[in-house]
């Protein structure tokens, strides 16, 4: 079985941060190549055999790859190492309804799942921690990004001006095309709408644009913010997009683990 093929991002020493490609892994159809998402309906087995794979990528067990299940909330989840001692069924219970995690322990890989929405990494060297948020219109809406920040300032004394973060693969503003109640959700939220939209046959959202924003008035220096500039929709051979897959598809991982230190022990 093809070993995966991973879109790496250079976030500083102490952390591995990527996103999964279709590259690699096992899979059929809408699924076909590396999803390791419980939650979209891809036949158990093959999650099973993906995450394994993924886990041998990065050189830990299985069970230190921590994905939420996400419902385009603003919910951000701290992940300690007590949650690893926890059964199954619980850590499921605990990451329900949950689109950003966070964590400060070594060895665990915490990310989100996408399919044309942004996945944003975020990795803060001084305190040694790091954060996984899914964004798609409404958590961007909902400045999820920024409340990100904010979790990881009063969980680990973050600076904003010391984050690293990476934006990866998502719809581009040429593909992600919206309705009016959608535009306007926007401009009543404050965004710069001459600066994130364009208006063809209809408005058109620009997603990266809009979060690499919000994180600069969050505090980050714009230097430290890399945008893969990558299109999920445009791309279908190399990412899952909703858009063009339909819901029952694919999605792509996006993951940040930190290196050194005592890792948990695999469950």
């Amino acid at each position: 079985m093809p070993n995966p093929r991973l879109l790496f991002y250079d976030l500083g020493e102490g952390a591995t941060a990527f996103t999964t490609t279709r590259h690699g892994g096992c899979g059929s159809g809408p699924y076909a190549g590396m999803n390791v998402n419980p939650y979209c309906g891809d036949s158990p087995e093959a999650v099973a055999a993906n995450t394994e794979l993924l886990a041998a990528a990065l050189g830990i067990a299985p069970g230190n790859i921590v994905m939420p299940h996400q419902t385009h909330g603003t919910e951000v989840r701290m992940v300690a190492s007590e949650l690893f001692a926890l059964p199954q069924a619980t850590r499921r219970m605990l990451l329900e309804g949950v689109d950003a995690v966070m964590t400060d322990v070594a060895g665990v890989c915490v990310g989100v799942s996408t399919a044309d929405c942004l996945p944003i990494l975020l990795h803060d060297p001084e305190h040694h921690a790091a954060c996984a948020v899914h964004a798609g219109w409404r958590g961007t809406v909902a400045r999820i990004a920024q409340r990100a920040v904010a979790a990881m300032a009063e969980a680990y004394a973050t600076r904003p001006a010391a984050l690293r973060a990476a934006l990866g693969p998502c719809i581009s503003l040429g593909c992600f095309e919206v309705g009016d109640e959608v535009y306007q959700e926007f401009a009543e939220a404050g965004f710069p709408m001459q600066r994130i939209s364009r208006r063809e046959a209809k408005w058109h959202i620009d997603l990266a644009e809009c979060n690499r924003l919000q994180l600069a008035e969050a505090g980050l220096d714009p230097q430290s913010v890399a945008v893969s500039g990558l299109c999920t929709y445009s791309r279908p051979d190399d990412f899952f997009s909703a858009r063009r897959l339909g819901a029952a598809s694919g999605r792509l991982f996006s993951g940040i683990m930190l290196r050194g230190g005592a890792t948990p022990a695999p469950r």
